[in-house]
């Protein structure tokens, strides 16, 4: 069985439309979303895109997503978010449809598959505990371990903080499988993940970044700039993502 991992699509359309070309070639037996699908540039045609799909396909929620279904509904966003994610989150919230509102509102926060001669696959948006967890390749193994607390799943995926890595923590594997949307690596592109019966391999898909980033700037997104020049045409690399994301999380 063949298993493509698309985690924190983040709204990234071109990014997404991408990766689904190379899908066709591969032909896997199914894709699963890993959270954060809409929070971005085109949140109502990735959804639209997504559902338009033949191929079999599961989903998990992330946090962005949660944010919209809450923004959606005209509820308060969570206090830590800056008044500038606010206002792209409310924004994409206005997009959606009551039906992808929905659909958003009724996906799972985690999804557990066997996965053949790798046994049983345990997937969540960013620690089975909770979907706003963050750690790196950096994250010193004593609060690993403890984010992974009783944890049985041989195989975890996640994703969340948009870097491809690997880590252990006692008999549990984890993998990041980075980021299609907004990734955090050496070279601009989207980043997935394939899992077979033989293993994994971390994958990054090219795309027209000036062509994509043309299109974020008259999407109407309120962070559209940033979004087509930070995270489309040039992006921090992983060292300088986990940098920030531990130094984040030391002062929490």
């Amino acid at each position: 069985m063949k298993i493509a991992a698309l985690y924190d699509i983040h709204g990234n359309l071109p990014a997404l439309e991408a990766v689904l070309n190379e899908l066709e070639e591969i032909e896997p037996d199914l894709v699963v979303l890993g959270g954060d699908i809409v929070s971005g540039p085109f949140p109502r045609q990735t959804l639209e895109r997504l559902q338009q799909l033949d191929l079999r396909m599961r989903a998990i929620r992330g946090n962005g997503d949660r944010e919209a279904v809450l923004a959606f509904d005209g509820l308060p966003l969570p206090s830590h978010m800056s008044e500038e994610a606010q206002a792209a989150t409310n924004w994409v919230g206005r997009q959606l449809e009551q039906i992808q509102r929905d659909y958003l509102a009724s996906l799972p926060e985690s999804l557990t598959l066997p996965l053949e001669e790798q046994g049983e696959i345990f997937f969540c948006h960013a620690t089975p505990h909770n979907d706003e967890d963050m750690f790196t390749p950096l994250t010193p193994q004593e609060r690993l371990d403890t984010l992974f607390a009783n944890t049985a799943h041989p195989i975890v995926i996640c994703g969340h903080t948009h870097i491809q890595f690997e880590r252990q923590t006692g008999n549990t594997r984890i993998i990041n499988a980075g980021s299609v949307g907004m990734p955090y690596a050496e070279r601009p592109g989207a980043y997935w993940l394939l899992l077979t019966p033989e293993g994994h391999e971390f994958r990054r898909t090219e795309y027209d970044l000036e062509a994509a980033a043309q299109l974020v700037r008259e999407s109407g997104y309120p962070q559209a700039q940033d979004f087509a020049n930070e995270n489309i045409l040039k992006i921090p690399t992983a060292t300088e993502a986990a940098e920030f994301f531990e130094q984040l999380a030391t002062n929490r």
